[in-house]
C-alpha cells in the first residue's frame, strides 16, 4: 500500500506530540496533510461545548471524524483505515455496518438527520443550533463546514469503504505502543501523565487533560480508570495493582496547562469552576465541608 495519511491539529500541540507527530512522518516515510481549523472559530465552538456539554473535545472529535472521508472523496480514495473503533473496547460491530458512516457520530443524531435531509442550520455544534451560532457570531455554513459530516450519498456513491485497524490486529494500547517506538522513535511523556499513571498514550494535546477530567466530572471515572481497566483485561496489571492506581491518580485535576487552556477558551478561573460543579450529578456527588465527594468509587 501507499496510503495517503490525513491529520487534523490538535488544539495546542504539546512539545512531545509535535516531535512524535515529525518522526513517526520521516521515519514512517508517509506522506501527510496536516489540516489546522480557523483557530479563532475552533476556539469558539471548544468554549461553547465546554459551556454548554463540559466537554472540550466535541469540536476536534466532529473535525477529525469528517476530515478523512472528506480528503478521500477529493482524491478518488476507495479505503479509509481508522485506528481503534470508538468502541473498541465493548461493542462488536460489523465491518460491513462500518461503511457509509462519514462523521462515527450517527448514534447521537448528528449526521443521520443531515442525511435525511434536515436543515443543517437546525443541527446542534457545541451544544447550540448551527443557525444560532451563525447569527450570533457572524459565521457562514462555509466557516462551520470543516465540523459537518458529508452527505453519505457522497461516500456511497464514491464506493468509500471505512476500516478499522482494531478489526485485524488486537488493539493493546501497550502492544501499540511498543511498536510505535520501534518503527517511529515514539517518545513516551519524561513525566507522569496528569490524572494517571502512564506517560505514553493521548499525549499531544494541551487540552487531553481536560477531556479527561470532565468526564471524571460527568460520569465519576478518571483516566487512570480508563488506563488501569484495559491494563486489567490485558492481563498487564492485577485488579488489586489496578485499584491501588486508580486511588492514587483518578480525579487529579490537569494543572499543568490550567492558564494556557483558560486563556486559549477565553474564560475566567472562576467562570471555570462553575461550569464545572454545574455539570455536578447530585447521584455522583455531595459537599461536605465546602468540599465535593465522589459518592461512588470503581472499587
Amino acid at each position: 500500500m501507499h496510503p495517503l495519511t490525513v491529520t487534523w491539529s490538535p488544539h495546542i500541540y504539546t512539545q512531545i506530540g509535535w516531535k512524535n507527530f515529525q518522526g513517526w512522518l520521516h521515519r514512517g516515510g508517509f506522506d501527510n496533510y496536516l489540516f489546522t481549523p480557523n483557530p479563532k472559530i475552533h476556539r469558539l465552538l471548544t468554549k461553547l461545548a465546554f459551556e454548554n456539554l463540559l466537554h472540550t473535545f466535541q469540536p476536534f472529535i466532529l473535525g477529525q471524524k469528517t476530515f478523512a472521508p472528506k480528503m478521500a472523496a477529493k482524491f478518488g480514495i476507495k479505503l479509509i483505515m481508522y485506528g481503534e473503533m470508538p468502541g473498541e473496547y465493548g461493542a462488536n460491530v460489523p465491518i460491513t455496518e462500518s461503511k457509509f458512516r462519514s462523521s462515527g457520530s450517527t448514534k447521537d443524531g448528528f449526521s443521520t438527520d443531515y442525511a435525511l435531509g434536515r436543515d443543517v442550520k437546525e443541527l446542534y455544534l457545541g451544544g447550540v443550533h448551527i443557525g444560532e451560532i451563525m447569527e450570533k457570531y457572524k459565521l457562514t455554513l462555509g466557516d462551520l463546514e470543516p465540523y459537518l459530516p458529508m452527505d453519505p450519498a457522497i461516500i456511497k456513491d464514491n464506493n468509500i469503504e471505512f476500516h478499522y485497524l482494531g478489526y485485524y490486529l488486537k488493539w493493546t494500547p501497550q502492544e501499540c505502543y511498543y511498536y510505535a517506538v520501534e518503527n517511529t522513535g515514539f517518545e513516551a511523556n519524561p513525566e507522569r501523565t496528569e490524572g494517571t499513571y502512564s506517560k505514553y498514550n493521548s499525549l499531544d494535546d494541551r487540552i487531553d487533560g481536560f477531556f479527561y477530567y470532565t468526564t471524571f466530572i460527568k460520569f465519576g471515572l478518571g483516566r487512570a480508570t480508563y488506563d488501569a481497566s484495559q491494563e486489567i483485561r490485558n492481563h498487564h496489571l492485577t485488579r488489586e495493582e489496578g485499584v491501588a492506581l486508580v486511588k492514587r491518580f483518578d480525579g487529579e485535576f490537569p494543572k499543568k496547562y490550567f492558564q494556557e487552556i483558560l486563556e486559549y477558551i477565553g474564560i475566567t478561573e472562576e467562570r471555570f469552576w462553575e461550569t464545572v460543579d454545574k455539570f455536578r450529578s447530585p447521584h455522583l456527588w455531595e459537599k461536605k465541608d465546602s468540599q465535593w465527594i465522589l459518592k461512588h468509587h470503581v472499587w
